[in-house]
């Protein structure tokens, strides 16, 4: 341990903390804190927080996870969008010298800069308890943008964890699924009820890890033709691969060149997008990227 004793994690203590700051939640922030103690450690487990570990934690709150992280990791820098909650986290980290605080929408912040500086360019540990509405574009900012991640251990709404590891021919099963799995290993460690958390949300949650590929173990020679290949496919997806693909123009992929490369793979005409494993996209993205470049 780095770090005192975690005091946050409690109902009474967390009602305290707002109330000494008169502290409003907002709901443009999707704000909900934990105030359960046994999931605040089954985070730290599932995400293997070691003192050789640097932590960027997304969405701090006033600090409960901030605080449990601080105590097992080398250091910590926490993101935190919401101005009323800086003087909070200031206070309920005082006594904890290896966190960094910046107020800043995580989505403007130079990750890859903070791990250059904070961890000599080594891949740090991502643990948030993210906001319903921007989990997506947080989650694949961090893969699309190479962020150095050795792992990213989220709290999401728990159907937002089953589509992460959802496996083909599934309800749950779409881009987001595929995108998750082309990038990382995803692992659901918890489910969580609602009330677990301050304000009570409306629906369950989970924790869910993400192991960051170092190698991935398919390799798509376009990605953002794969990636507009799988939105197109999934955005009606009772419509067969062909009749998805071409609707989209800017793809560039007729249904006869669909078609062609469906039989060379080894798949029928009729095909939808809901039933191909992520190496069949991979696959039929790279030929249709050698066919248009011709």
């Amino acid at each position: 341990m780095t770090g005192p004793i975690p005091t946050l994690g409690n109902p009474r203590n967390t009602i305290e903390i707002l109330n000494k700051y008169r502290f409003v939640f907002q709901k443009k922030y999707g704000q909900n804190f934990l105030i359960d103690t046994h999931v605040l450690e089954k985070i730290i487990k599932a995400a293997d927080i070691t003192e050789q570990d640097y932590v960027v934690e997304i969405g701090p709150g006033i600090g409960t996870m901030t605080q449990y992280l601080a105590s097992s990791a080398a250091g910590v820098t926490a993101i935190e969008i919401d101005r009323a909650l800086i003087p909070i986290l200031h206070d309920t980290l005082q006594e904890y010298k290896n966190v960094d605080i910046i107020n800043e929408d995580v989505l403007k912040v130079d990750l890859g800069k903070i791990a250059d500086e904070k961890n000599n360019g080594r891949p740090v540990k991502v643990v948030a308890n993210l906001p319903y509405y921007i989990t997506t574009p947080i989650i694949m900012g961090l893969f699309e943008k190479h962020v150095p991640v050795s792992s990213i251990t989220v709290m999401v709404q728990k159907e937002v964890a089953d589509r992460m590891q959802a496996g083909p021919g599934t309800k749950d099963y779409g881009a987001l699924s595929l995108a998750v799995q082309y990038y990382a290993l995803p692992y659901i460690a918890a489910n969580v009820p609602p009330n677990c958390f301050m304000p009570r949300p409306g629906v369950g949650s989970a924790v869910i890890r993400l192991d960051v590929y170092e190698h991935p173990p398919v390799h798509a020679e376009d990605e953002a033709l794969l990636f507009g290949m799988i939105r197109a496919s999934f955005n009606q997806r009772r419509k067969t691969l062909q009749n998805g693909l071409s609707h989209v123009s800017e793809l560039g992929i007729s249904k006869e060149l669909t078609v062609r490369i469906l039989e060379e793979l080894g798949l029928p005409a009729s095909v939808r997008g809901e039933a191909l494993t992520l190496e069949q996209f991979v696959a039929f993205a790279n030929q249709a990227a050698r066919y248009l470049k011709t």
